[in-house]
């Protein structure tokens, strides 16, 4: 049964890789709920699947991964749409159907999941529009706005059907410093203000460890250091270190491995 006061999301040593690419080795860790959680790392530790697990389009090879206490990987195509009908998710640089305007892509998931009439859509749409401040552009289309209106305009859409959890992949890549922040505040204050949980993918350092309550960090397959913000500035694990303090020199290396210098040039470069 659902533990109320339990973590919203609780990954219990998943496992998953793409043929003999292993991309997690035995995860564990919890998302609270109502907390803002940000997932860091160097780009390809597994941030990104993390999200695909939760939001069930790909299946662990073992391990559990919890929503609200049940299993994912247990479910029917039933009981996965109904589940992903409480997640909300905004998709990198927006993703927004490029032919439909501002207001039929925020309708777009209140008239796929349910059979409300259309005048309260109508209502729910532009309240969501006037949640992120853009309920002036309901009629403009995709390529008349912005980037960050863009996201914006996603992030409507991802809270159109009042989900309790909000998953972000990276919501701040390529904007502004106005619209980053202005991003950020919003993640935070409808994280509050609507009482959900979010899960934040970000590599912009500085404003995500601003907005969140809970960091963790993926590296080599598992958990590097997970902990409040200050908790994972302080790390002493040299990699944290190296990705916290944007070090180019420590663990994560900037040549792919291969063979040396001397293996593929026959010494000729030391000559």
């Amino acid at each position: 049964m659902p533990d109320p006061d339990g973590p919203l999301v609780d990954c219990r040593n998943l496992s998953f890789g793409y043929g003999e690419r292993r991309i997690l080795d035995g995860v564990s860790f919890t998302v609270p709920r109502g907390k803002v959680t940000a997932l860091m790392g160097a780009s390809g530790g597994g941030k990104t699947t993390v999200l695909r697990l939760i939001g069930g389009q790909v299946r662990a090879q073992s391990g559990e991964l919890l929503f609200d206490g049940q299993d994912i990987a247990t479910l029917d195509a039933k009981g996965l749409y109904a589940m992903r009908r409480r997640m909300g998710m905004l998709f990198q640089f927006g993703a927004l159907f490029t032919d439909m305007s501002v207001f039929d892509n925020v309708a777009f998931p209140l008239r796929e999941h349910t059979r409300l009439p259309e005048p309260l859509v109508r209502d729910i749409v532009l309240m969501k529009l006037n949640a992120v401040g853009l309920r002036g552009a309901r009629d403009l289309m995709p390529s008349e706005v912005s980037g960050g209106m863009a996201r914006r305009i996603a992030l409507a859409r991802a809270i159109a059907l009042d989900p309790e959890l909000v998953m972000y992949d990276e919501p701040f890549a390529g904007l502004d410093p106005i619209s980053l922040g202005t991003a950020a505040q919003l993640i935070r204050q409808l994280n509050d203000t609507l009482g959900i949980t979010s899960i934040v993918v970000s590599h912009d350092l500085e404003e995500t460890f601003r907005i969140a309550d809970k960091v963790i960090i993926l590296a080599n397959g598992g958990i590097a250091a997970q902990g409040t913000p200050a908790e994972v500035r302080a790390s002493t694990d040299p990699l944290v270190s190296q990705f916290v303090n944007a070090r180019p020199d420590g663990p994560v290396h900037f040549h792919y491995p291969g063979p040396s210098v001397d293996q593929d040039f026959g010494g000729g470069l030391g000559r």
